[in-house]
């Protein structure tokens, strides 16, 4: 049995112009909560650089344990406080891997720009030498955060699909 109703198309488009705008709005405000703002951004890499300047200075080893235990409190005491502010809440499966595949690149580039500092520093002394690699591991988080998190909030607005494979289903 088959039902066959007329469609005017000019009211389908309507109507699909009609929910895609919210749905739109929806991953435009995503994109934009996605990094927490430019004041959680700049108030991590103080934080980061901070510590990373702080443990290049040769710390005996309970001054870089109650250093390490300020940075995780502070750093969490900034997360509470971006997480509060944040309008936007998604379902935790609307978070596809490529958000945690993001961070990781993120880390992973810190990480490398910070050992690669510290063997281009060791002639240094270690005050000028944590400052550089605190330097150059803030950089390169601050240069490669926002295309980090643009790739992975492109994965949300595309429900996770690549934009090859919705053109091959069209």
């Amino acid at each position: 049995m088959t039902v066959s109703t007329s469609v005017d198309a000019e009211q389908a488009w309507k109507d699909l112009q009609r929910i895609r705008v919210p749905q739109e709005r929806v991953y435009d405000e995503f994109e934009r909560s996605a990094s927490g703002g430019r004041g959680v951004t700049y108030g991590t890499a103080a934080l980061m650089w901070m510590f990373l300047a702080g443990v290049g200075m040769e710390l005996p080893g309970w001054g870089v344990g109650l250093f390490v235990a300020a940075y995780v409190c502070l750093l969490s005491v900034l997360i509470v406080m971006s997480s509060r502010r944040s309008r936007m809440q998604l379902h935790h499966t609307r978070c596809p891997g490529r958000m945690w595949a993001a961070s990781g690149a993120v880390a992973v580039l810190v990480g490398g720009a910070i050992v690669l500092a510290d063997h281009l520093t060791e002639p240094l002394e270690p005050v000028y030498a944590g400052l550089i690699q605190a330097t150059a591991g803030v950089a390169v988080y601050l240069l490669s955060l926002a295309p980090a998190n643009r790739w992975a909030a492109d994965a949300v607005r595309s429900g996770g699909v690549p934009a090859d494979d919705e053109e091959a289903g069209r």
